[in-house]
């Protein structure tokens, strides 16, 4: 599990009052960040957190190298009352990184994460400023996460935070998480390369569990990382397996059923000849009688033919 000394930043601008994220982005936000520093405080009890705003009047640090996640709920609820104003990501990163350039145990890496929701303004939509950050962060060993939702989601080709990302960014340690809306906060960073290895999954099965820059779970199987949950996606692969083959044995008796019912008519077809035969030899024997009696009818009439011609010759004779 990584020592790290963790700075979060917020944005509690306007946008954060959207409904987009359910119930609202800034509670679906601070619902992610106490994932976050539980998740920190779990993976090492070394570790420590601290939570700052980067709206409303400016940045303000809230909570530095805290333990207690009481103290980050507390923060997040002063933030909540603060809402307003435009996002300042370059001056809020510096501070944060002046921040954790003051910890008390040295030993503990550094790393920024913040959350971006709102448009980039001024300076942060500047490519040149943003890399010349990066490059300085770099420098200073400074690892950084940046989680976009909602409107800090860069359209086009062009984006000044992957570019942030690729420039600050030293053996995979830092990583660019989109979020599309609708989608849950919580569950989209719990399973992203961000709390990888703060949850005991290795490097190369971090990169293989998502990309730095990933949007969801669809390119996993059933939507679930067998990396972060193996018995889950196991019960979910047997099942699909159950269900394919019932379909298979339902198909195969319907195809049973089809080939049962045509050979049915056939059979009966068969019979019908048969029983058309009868009828045909008895319609024969029919008109055999028919061609008797005609026969018979002859017969008779010469019959008496041959008696009348036999009593004419007898009453001539007696003459």
């Amino acid at each position: 599990m990584p020592l790290e000394a963790t700075m979060v930043i917020i944005d509690n601008s306007e946008y954060m009052r959207n409904g987009d994220y359910v119930p609202s982005r800034f509670e679906a936000q601070a619902d992610a960040v106490s994932t976050i520093v539980q998740t920190k405080i779990d993976s090492n009890p070394e570790n420590t957190v601290g939570v700052m705003t980067m709206a409303h009047k400016g940045p303000e640090v809230l909570v530095t190298h805290s333990k207690e996640l009481g103290q980050v709920i507390k923060g997040l609820h002063t933030a909540s009352l603060n809402m307003g104003g435009y996002i300042d990501i370059p001056t809020a990163i510096n501070i944060a990184q002046l921040a954790l350039k003051h910890r008390e145990n040295k030993n503990l890496r550094q790393r920024i994460i913040v959350f971006v929701g709102s448009p980039l303004q001024g300076g942060a939509g500047d490519e040149r400023e943003m890399v010349k950050l990066a490059k300085k962060l770099k420098k200073n060993n400074v690892a950084v996460d940046l989680i976009v939702f909602g409107d800090g989601i860069e359209e086009g080709e062009s984006s000044v935070l992957r570019v942030f990302i690729e420039n600050v960014s030293s053996a995979d340690n830092s990583h660019l998480v989109s979020v599309p809306p609708g989608s849950h906060l919580s569950d989209m960073i719990i399973s992203s390369p961000v709390l990888a290895e703060d949850r005991g999954i290795p490097p190369g099965a971090a990169a293989t569990a998502g990309p730095s820059t990933t949007s969801g779970t669809g390119d996993f199987e059933f939507g679930v990382d067998p990396n972060l949950d193996p018995e889950l996606a196991m019960a979910l692969r047997m099942s699909m397996e159950e269900e394919r083959a019932r379909q298979a044995a339902e198909e195969q008796a319907r195809q049973a059923n089809t080939t049962a019912s045509q050979t049915t008519p056939s059979r009966d077809g068969v019979t019908g000849g048969t029983q058309q035969a009868p009828a045909t030899s008895e319609g024969r024997d029919v008109d055999m009688e028919g061609e008797d009696d005609e026969d018979l009818d002859e017969e008779e009439a010469i019959a008496r033919a041959i008696e009348m011609s036999m009593k004419q010759d007898q009453e001539e004779q007696k003459k």
